[in-house]
């Protein structure tokens, strides 16, 4: 459902960071499948700088906020962005935007949102609130130019030892331009939710896509049971990397180590979260991916890697992943830590390719989800890349 098409693009941004430059990626050793000393893929070199959205900024009836997912159409420039609010405010949905970059200088202008669109199930009614059955929660999605239509994860939810809600399937879907439902994508066995210690654990699932030349990538966020517990400060993790033909043919699967956590939390023993939320293609082998940690007491760290599946194992019929032994895991290698670029760091969950500029740079932009909280910002980061 289309709304607020007559309303005025007055949701603006308000904070702009000076540019800086960055260096080539440091080594860093702290997990396993990475590679050591300067890489010659790619590389940031100018910020570009940043912008906010307004907390709770109102667009077309609806509340703006929870961006876990931007992309852009490049054929006419317009943004789409998937809120992650499960009905707090209003129904799954996306907007769409412009994120105006001057082609000449780089300088980021702004960011404005100019529609939204309500997500619609196979029955073409909106999906149910959090903690009922068929809730969704959307976490990525992705233009396809080809087909004009959109690709939206949707992490889904299941109980654990501290929610106990409706089992709600985790899925990657098709949509189209207005939001009505066109389709899903064929998981595999080993993705499915279930109510018991196996399987993807709830919040941990379906979190990043990507759609290439030839293929659709999907990520979730962290290990399942099978494959391991989450994060600590002293072992990373191992999560999982779903690929498809862009026909939908499900095709292989590669693991993915994840760091261990940066620091410890505060006090000792806090809450800590940590994970890949974003991952964004490159080519069919190569991508981009964040992985963000929430640490009690101490905030948001953030890091991009650009990783390559090439000479990694298919471990689509592997139950376990546990071990670490037995299987190659893609290799990864430090782009840059995003903390260095904006103070505080923000929840960064969404990633996507923008224009390219006269100097033969790309850009990227990155943003966050304020997970609607005044403690935390709707930001946008731009940077201007190179490298092959």
């Amino acid at each position: 459902m289309l709304r607020g098409a007559a309303a005025t693009a007055a949701v603006l941004a308000a904070v702009t960071v000076p540019a800086v430059m960055d260096g080539p990626a440091r080594a860093d050793a702290r997990a396993g499948g990475r590679t050591a000393g300067a890489h010659p893929g790619l590389r940031i070199t100018r910020f570009l700088g940043a912008k906010r959205l307004p907390h709770l900024a109102k667009f077309g009836g609806t509340t703006v906020g929870g961006l876990s997912g931007i992309d852009r159409d490049p054929r006419t420039g317009d943004w789409y962005m998937i809120s992650d609010d499960r009905w707090r405010y209003d129904p799954a949905r996306f907007y769409t935007g412009r994120v105006a970059i001057d082609p000449r200088t780089g300088r980021f202008e702004s960011v404005k949102i100019t529609g939204v669109r309500t997500l619609t199930g196979p029955d073409g009614s909106p999906y149910p609130g959090f903690g009922k059955p068929r809730s969704a929660d959307p976490e990525s999605i992705r233009y396809d130019p080809d087909a004009h239509r959109v690709l939206w994860g949707n992490e889904g939810d299941r109980p654990d030892e501290t929610h106990q809600v409706p089992l709600a399937p985790m899925t990657v879907q098709w949509a189209d331009r207005d939001g009505r439902y066109r389709g899903r994508l064929p998981l595999p066995g080993n993705l499915r939710l279930t109510t018991g210690h196996h399987g993807p654990r709830r919040n941990l699932g379906m979190e990043a896509l990507a759609i290439a030349p030839h293929t659709i990538a999907g990520m979730v966020e962290g290990p399942r049971y099978e494959d391991g517990p989450p994060p600590t400060v002293r072992q990373g993790a191992v999560t999982r990397l779903t690929v498809w033909s862009r026909q939908g043919k499900l095709r292989a699967q590669y693991a993915y180590r994840v760091d261990r956590l940066p620091v410890a939390p505060a006090p000792a023993g806090g809450v800590a979260d940590s994970g890949v939320s974003e991952i964004l293609a490159i080519d069919d082998h190569r991508y981009l991916a964040l992985e963000r940690s929430w640490l009690q007491g101490v905030g948001y760290k953030v890091e991009l890697y650009e990783f390559d599946t090439r000479g990694a194992t298919n471990v689509l019929g592997r139950g376990s992943l546990a071990k670490g032994r037995g299987y190659r895991p893609v290799r990864k290698h430090l782009v840059a830590d995003l903390g260095r670029y904006a103070s505080p760091t923000q929840n960064l969950e969404g990633m996507g390719w923008g224009p390219k500029l006269r100097s033969g740079e790309r850009t990227l932009v990155v943003c966050s989800d304020d997970n609607f909280d005044a403690q935390e910002a709707t930001e946008f980061l731009a940077f201007a890349v190179r490298g092959r």
